[in-house]
């Protein structure tokens, strides 16, 4: 869950979140560089598709300053039951995946994370503030703002433009 919730936060920076072994991580740490921030889940029928494609994002961009926050969540049919250590594993055995996973969270309802509650400020029309499903995506720039939403079943590789764009 994530432990600091600034009261009026200017930016993704101003969060502490878990990671996937209970440890504290300031997202300042990823100042200057974009971010992709998905919600997560190992039983999903998307499951495979979008590991697969986050993990060829993450390849091809992370020396240019790509980073892809991952964030395991079970609001969605129960499809992210496991614990932290089992979904890990899951994911660093199965998808060999490199990008940081963090503490498991809830995206939508009283008990959202911090995060996601600052994620689903932005206006976004249709989206309304809710989270659909598993693997929705925030595309944040380098100064630590969500600019772009995407649904659930957008292609993780459909992304690359606007990544590209965010990265020059």
């Amino acid at each position: 869950m994530t432990t600091l919730a600034p009261n009026n936060p200017d930016s993704i920076y101003a969060f502490t979140v878990k990671d996937a072994k209970g440890n504290d991580v300031d997202l300042n740490i990823y100042r200057g560089k974009v971010m992709l921030i998905v919600n997560v889940a190992s039983k999903c029928g998307m499951t495979n598709s979008n590991y697969t494609e986050l993990n060829q994002l993450y390849e091809k961009y992370k020396d240019q300053g790509l980073e892809i926050l991952a964030f395991p969540c079970n609001q969605f049919g129960e499809e992210e039951p496991g614990s932290n250590v089992e979904i890990s594993e899951f994911v660093c055995t199965r998808f060999r995946s490199e990008f940081p996973i963090f503490d498991k969270i809830e995206v939508n309802g009283d008990n959202a994370s911090p995060l996601y509650k600052y994620l689903k400020l932005g206006k976004w029309g249709i989206f309304g503030d809710d989270i659909q499903w598993n693997f929705a995506k925030f595309l944040v720039s380098k100064d630590g703002q969500v600019v772009h939403r995407y649904y659930p079943t957008t292609s993780p590789l459909s992304l690359e433009y606007d990544i590209k764009q965010l990265l020059e």
